[in-house]
């Protein structure tokens, strides 16, 4: 059987004299047909869709069989060609349900959605009677498009035509009726439904997950516990939509170890791409619970692990400020494992540069991104990492250069420059960028508005970040965050404006943070006013009680006063409460090995090297020796 035959794309329906075939003939040809119509959907092969489409053209069985014909259609639908599928329908003369779904179908998958409704009004007007299928089709177009009016129509017709009870159905319309933010609808639908599978749990779980944010807990747990009341069993999409939300505190932590156990005891991880996505949430969730060794036994114990495993991984190691072993995994990724990076990859890995291994790094993971031509052009969130990673490694130069080349630019993109000529102290080059945006129409968000505003604070331009803010709010209507206030409360207190910042404080719509009261205290310092100061230490305490530097900072000030009962006080609660402080770390990279040193640290095996040099050089600081001295 000879398939080397192209018919051109433009054409779908050439005037062909189909050969005289035998039914036995025919069927045999049908059914060869149809698994090269499968095999071609399933590899999304265009060229063997329309080899097939060529000989059933030969053979003249588009309109003997009509079954051959709706597999076509989604053949072509499925090699992202649904305006082939359209050719392929309106050429086809008797058109059942069956061939519409499939039309309508491929429409909703390539995501055109507005077509997919056209469609169906003209099946409707042409007398044929859509079926669950058809209907579960178009709601979920309306769900993925968020038209309600187009969502409550499909719903009114579900009604009229009796399917209003079919179970898959009714999943569709209640993912709609969520997606267009309609929850109670869709819970009303959900307590109506005479039998519900997993499916419809799975609906409810999800959407209420989205509602309640990072989930308030005990309510999204009942909704589980009365799933399993009712006998049915969540399955690894169920875990999978709860285990996001089972960070940030020890309950939830709870709820996700839980499900962890869950997972192990029903095998939801045996099948092996089941097993990737149910390791990822597992790394995820026990990254954000910073149990990061529980979370490297899940992915080490992974059979299959794609580069999403990986990606996961090396996120929550950078989540972790555990910089080093991100760069190691990521290089074990791509020599060991020999799995390519994408762009999700990159932009995990990036904040580690910053973090660790500095600007050489971040060339290379560029440089990498230009040999492997992971896109034409940066865009979007690489292009705003590779920023943000270049101006956190010192380099505003390469980070102007990716800004200025970027295709699109977003406010992320942005603030992203603009923080980064704040953090080296060049606030007039951010505030010139800020005004080249407001030129381009571009309205500035909250992020924007710190990463200015602590440019203005870094280089004691006060009044023009005060005059900044002001338009934000007032021209914006940007609604003051805790880091805005603290910037501002920044601004006055290094402006000598003690009493206005903590009028400031009083008057904040949202409540102060540490950061707010550690900006007070900084400025109190800076001026030496000790009642301000122990004020804004009070308020860091009640705020951060396992914070052991609030602590220290409170006694050394009691020690300047020579208050050494408040000392010894403040001495004994940190002892009671457990509370130690770390000391600072500096490290630095040669030859590719970071060098870590602590405060009086003598673990390094060429301290005794390092200490001469540091003394000798403290001696030329002072003026006692030369330069020459020190080098010999």
């Amino acid at each position: 059987m000879n398939l080397v035959c192209r018919p051109k794309v433009a054409n779908l329906t050439p005037r062909v004299r189909p050969y005289a075939t035998s039914s036995s003939s025919a069927s045999s040809i049908t059914g060869t047909l149809l698994h090269l119509l499968h095999l071609s959907s399933a590899t999304h092969s265009s060229r063997l869709t329309q080899q097939s489409h060529s000989l059933a053209l030969t053979a003249g069985l588009l309109s003997r069989a009509p079954h051959l014909a709706t597999k076509l259609i989604s053949a072509y639908s499925a090699c992202k060609l649904p305006s082939h599928s359209k050719l392929v329908f309106d050429s086809v003369p008797d058109k059942d349900v069956c061939s519409w779904n499939s039309l309508i179908n491929g429409f909703v998958k390539n995501h055109s959605y507005r077509e997919a409704f056209a469609l169906f009004r003209e099946m409707c007007r042409g007398g044929v009677l859509p079926d669950d299928y058809t209907l579960a089709s178009v709601s979920k177009a309306a769900g993925e498009s968020r038209d309600l009016s187009c969502g409550t129509l499909v719903h009114s017709k579900s009604v009229r035509v009796g399917f209003v009870l079919d179970t898959v159905l009714t999943n569709s319309l209640m993912s709609m009726y969520c997606k267009c933010g309609e929850f109670g609808s869709a819970k009303n639908l959900f307590d109506g439904m005479p039998e519900r599978n997993v499916s419809s749990w799975n609906v409810l779980i999800t959407s209420f997950a989205g509602l309640s944010g990072c989930g308030s807990g005990e309510a999204l747990w009942d909704v589980m516990k009365s799933m399993r009341s009712e006998g049915v069993k969540p399955d690894a999409y169920t875990v999978s939509s709860i285990l996001p939300l089972c960070g940030g505190d020890a309950q939830k932590f709870d709820y996700g170890r839980e499900l962890h156990g869950y997972i192990l005891r029903n095998n939801l991880d045996a099948i092996c791409g089941v097993d990737a996505h149910l390791g990822c949430c597992l790394i995820d969730m026990y990254s954000k619970n910073e149990r990061l060794d529980s979370g490297r036994l899940v992915f080490d114990r992974m059979e299959c692990k794609n580069v999403y495993a990986w990606t996961a991984m090396i996120n929550g190691y950078v989540q972790n400020s555990k910089p080093e072993e991100a760069f190691e995994l990521f290089r074990h990724m791509q020599l060991i494992d020999r799995i390519e990076p994408n762009r999700v990859s990159i932009v995990s890995v990036l904040p580690a540069c910053s973090m660790f291994a500095g600007l050489v790094a971040a060339k290379q993971i560029h440089g990498f991104l230009i040999r492997r031509q992971i896109g034409d052009e940066v865009l979007g969130s690489l292009c705003n990492a590779l920023i943000d990673a270049y101006c956190k490694c010192g380099s505003l130069s390469y980070a102007r250069r990716i800004f200025e080349s970027a295709a699109s630019r977003d406010a992320i993109s942005w603030s992203s420059m603009i923080s980064g000529y704040g953090i080296h102290g060049k606030g007039e080059e951010a505030i010139a960028l800020y005004n080249q945006m407001l030129l381009l129409g571009i309205k500035p968000d909250k992020i924007t508005i710190v990463g200015v505003l602590s440019a203005c604070v870094r280089s004691g331009l006060f009044a023009r970040g005060l005059t900044i803010y002001e338009k934000a709010v007032n021209d914006y209507k940007i609604e003051p965050t805790v880091e805005i206030c603290a910037c501002i409360v920044d601004m006055l207190g290094r402006s000598n404006q003690l009493d206005r910042a903590l009028s400031f404080i009083n008057d904040m719509r949202v409540e102060a943070g540490p950061s707010v009261w550690g900006a007070l205290v900084n400025a109190s310092t800076i001026h030496g006013n000790d009642q301000m100061r122990e004020l804004g230490y009070s308020y860091l305490i009640e705020l951060e009680p396992g914070n052991p530097s609030n602590y220290i900072s409170v006694s050394n000030l009691h020690a300047t006063s020579s208050r050494w009962d408040f000392v010894a006080g403040v001495r004994k609660m940190m002892r009671l409460k457990g509370l130690k402080k770390e000391p600072g770390c500096s490290w630095i990279t040669i030859s590719g090995k970071t060098n870590c040193f602590y405060v009086a640290d003598k673990a390094h095996p060429c301290s005794s090297s390092i200490y001469k040099m540091l003394n000798a050089l403290n001696l030329v600081m002072k003026g006692i020796a030369s330069s020459t001295d020190s080098e010999s």
